[in-house]
């Protein structure tokens, strides 16, 4: 067989041999982010499924404040909407309102004393706390899992691959500061207590 031929097919097995590696690198990098947001998804889903609990509890105590109440399942059920489409817009907009509703039923709770001191909204409350907690580091892990998998699909080589495929980008969710200390829940109860 003739040489040239020979470092031909040499080389076009190892250009398709790196073409390989590199698109399942790129799949890998898809497939962490995809598994963020499910991660994080998860929890938003609890927390959804917490805040009528707390509404209850606080429909109970709170005659006068039925604003605020209905403010905050407003903003859940937008969440709840903006998760079933899949829509990170509407998502990060509608949990911005619920944070900042929380934080506004945390701060109306203090004028309550019956509230604070009934075991079923402290539980709530601990919980709900617990998992934003949890959701601002999975949104933190998301973003990062994010960012790499839109990194890498821009940067040359791999474009040729991720442009050939079809690989997508991840929309960050970015939350501005002074929303996320609007709503910082833990900070509402430490000053009552």
């Amino acid at each position: 067989m003739n040489t040239g031929l020979i470092i031909f097919f040499a080389l076009l097995g190892g250009l398709l041999l790196w073409g390989i590696l590199l698109y399942n690198q790129l799949v890998l990098l898809k497939n962490n982010a995809e598994k963020a947001w499910s991660n994080m998804e998860v929890l938003l889903k609890q927390r959804n499924t917490e805040l009528p609990k707390l509404i209850a509890v606080c429909k109970e105590h709170m005659a006068y404040e039925q604003t605020t109440l209905q403010t905050v399942m407003e903003a859940r059920n937008r969440v709840v909407s903006a998760m079933q489409f899949g829509n990170m817009g509407a998502l990060e907009a509608a949990d911005n309102a619920l944070r900042i509703g929380l934080g506004n039923l945390f701060a109306v709770a203090e004028a309550y004393p019956e509230l604070k001191a009934s075991e079923s909204f402290q539980h709530l409350r601990e919980r709900i706390t617990g998992l934003e907690d949890s959701i601002a580091d999975r949104r933190e892990f998301y973003n990062d899992s994010a960012a790499l998998n839109n990194t890498r699909i821009e940067q040359f080589p791999d474009l040729i691959i991720a442009k050939s495929f079809s690989f997508k980008h991840f929309r960050l969710l970015s939350f501005k500061s002074e929303e996320i200390a609007d709503v910082d829940v833990a900070a509402h109860f430490t000053a009552g207590t």
